[in-house]
């Protein structure tokens, strides 16, 4: 079942519209995710919200939004007062221009969203307007208002939609000669240019997000199991050394080329089943806390329950 739409209001262009529905592309709810908790009684921490004078817990109906216009000293707005802020993108994406794809800094994208026509009516004009940025090749640009903030969107093509991306303006996006200008010149050497560049063709392959493993929250699951199990877990002391420092950049190219050479090529990850809808290399996330679930963590539990018997 898809999730309930983020956004639902009007994209439109010149003076055809259509009533659209924005739900976010991506999703962090699979992750591991950590409570804090009190050591000594396991007990979950809760936070109140007090007053930073008084230190009196203030209810919810007492807490606004306040704009610090000097030290200690806010000016306190309504959500009425917000609401009255009413732009034309708080409803609706008018599309004010097309530019290629290329253009698009990537710098600049930051969350991308899922556009799908909202209602039968509309589904023709939706089709036109995707369909004419695909015969053109260009992305639209437009604006849209998000938790009471107005953000450029970027509008693409996707099969039978559209994905929105939301762009950070350009006071947001850090210059990069303020990082890069200090990297100093080098002359490369056309050897080791060339055993570089055989590396890069040797690890050539296709972008397939599926083969994509997070190799951290693996070694957190498994570390949940070891800890669930009752089988001692490594501190970070015993952690592996850092690499060593290159001494000799071409040797070490060399080795790299040999390396690459006798290494095996790593195989395609498999499919997921069908029905699975969790990412590749997490469908086990999840530890066992009820009905047979719980026999498995039993069964997990064993291993540890001999050795102490021993």
């Amino acid at each position: 079942m898809a999730p309930r739409p983020y956004w639902k209001g009007y994209l439109k262009l010149s003076l055809v519209s259509c009533p659209i529905a924005l739900t976010p592309a991506t999703s962090s709810s699979e992750k591991v995710s950590f409570r804090q908790v009190n050591k000594e009684t396991g007990n979950r921490i809760r936070y109140k919200k007090v007053d930073s004078e008084t230190d009196e817990e203030v209810s919810s109906d007492n807490i606004g939004k306040g704009y610090e216009v000097g030290k200690n000293e806010f000016l306190i707005m309504d959500d009425d007062e917000l609401e009255a802020v009413e732009l034309e993108s708080t409803h609706t994406i008018e599309i004010d221009q097309f530019v290629p794809f290329t253009q698009i800094d990537r710098r600049y994208y930051d969350q991308p969203y899922y556009i799908v026509p909202n209602d039968e009516v509309g589904v023709e004009a939706f089709a036109v307007i995707r369909e004419a940025m695909v015969g053109k090749g260009v992305a639209a640009l437009g604006h849209v208002v998000m938790n009471k903030r107005e953000r450029v969107i970027a509008l693409e093509p996707h099969g039978k939609g559209l994905i929105g991306t939301t762009l950070h303006y350009a006071y947001e996006v850090r210059k990069a000669g303020d990082y890069f200008d200090d990297i100093p010149d080098v002359k490369i050497a056309p050897d080791m240019l060339k055993l570089a560049q055989h590396i890069v063709d040797e690890k050539a392959g296709e972008f397939e997000p599926e083969s994509f493993v997070d190799h951290y929250e693996q070694a957190v699951v498994e570390i949940l199991r070891k800890k669930q199990a009752n089988i001692p877990l490594k501190k970070s002391a015993e952690r592996s050394a850092a690499p060593k420092n290159v001494i000799n950049l071409m040797d070490a190219l060399r080795r790299s080329v040999a390396n690459e050479k006798s290494a095996p090529k790593a195989a395609k990850p498999e499919k997921a089943a069908k029905g699975k809808k969790r990412v590749a290399g997490q469908g086990e996330m999840l530890l066992p806390i009820s009905g047979k679930k719980k026999e498995a963590a039993k069964e997990a539990a064993k291993p540890a329950a001999r050795r102490k018997a021993g």
